[in-house]
């Protein structure tokens, strides 16, 4: 069974047809990239799966279960978690803080407990803060941790949300253009993480413009054109596609002497 499966989806916003009957699945334990050129509707998509949009058609499979009606908290109770992409960090809580958060659908301490500071609430609150400590020096922003987080570059922000995904332990992890503001050095390092997380078994679907990143962390690539799938498959087929490569660069004009 597929970790997601899309079946139709479509959607219109007024009399524009953003999205046009998209399918495709994501196999457990990968690396998905949905890719094609500005304006595809990739995004869309992604907002679509986790009902940030209602579709008016089609529906998505999450663990073989139907999120049609679901909120986008009820979604990510569930562990498909998304990120977006503009980096999205707390004001006024430090880079460990941000990362502490995305423990907040793990949290099992009842809310009169935390109140009272009992044992249990502190304990809980440890084990989420070493967690966190380890993954920001697993990214290498351990020297970020006491940072008010919006202070941070843009290329550690984005990192930072990532983190803070992976801190709610997802089954499914989506990423909005997150190589997006990362120099060379810190989109080598992505790489790194993607692939780490695809050997923890967590299943990734990632929408990105570096053509690099996709090409070398993919098992599998959907491309998009105008809101509709034009080509799937693996990362050298898809590079070799005619649909593609005129979706990117374009038809070569007929040109008579």
């Amino acid at each position: 069974m597929p970790v997601l499966d899309i079946k139709s989806l479509s959607k219109r916003f007024g009399g524009l047809s953003a999205i046009k009957d998209v399918s495709f699945e994501v196999a457990s334990g990968t690396v998905s990239a949905l890719i094609g050129p500005n304006g595809a509707g990739k995004t869309t998509v992604f907002n679509l799966i986790t009902n940030v949009f209602s579709s008016d058609r089609g529906e998505v499979l999450f663990l073989g279960k139907s999120l049609l009606g679901l909120s986008p908290v009820e979604i990510s109770k569930m562990g498909l978690i998304r990120t977006f992409q503009s980096a999205r960090v707390f004001p006024g809580m430090t880079a460990l803080e941000n990362a502490m958060i995305g423990c907040h659908r793990l949290a099992s301490t009842h809310a009169v407990r935390q109140m009272l500071w009992l044992p249990s609430a502190q304990n809980e609150e440890r084990r989420f803060r070493e967690r966190a400590a380890k993954m920001l020096e697993l990214v290498g922003l351990s020297h970020f941790a006491d940072a008010h987080a919006i202070e941070l570059p843009m290329g550690a922000q984005k990192m930072l949300e990532v983190v803070r995904a992976l801190m709610a332990k997802p089954r499914l992890l989506c990423l909005d253009e997150p190589a997006a503001g990362l120099n060379d050095t810190e989109t080598q390092e992505l790489a790194k993480l993607l692939r780490a997380i695809r050997a923890l078994g967590v299943s990734v679907l990632l929408v990105e413009h570096n053509m690099t990143l996709v090409m070398n962390v993919a098992d599998d690539i959907v491309v998009l054109d105008a809101g509709a799938v034009i080509a799937r498959g693996h990362p050298t087929a898809i590079q070799n596609n005619p649909a593609v490569i005129e979706a990117y660069l374009g038809r070569e004009a007929n040109v008579t002497p």
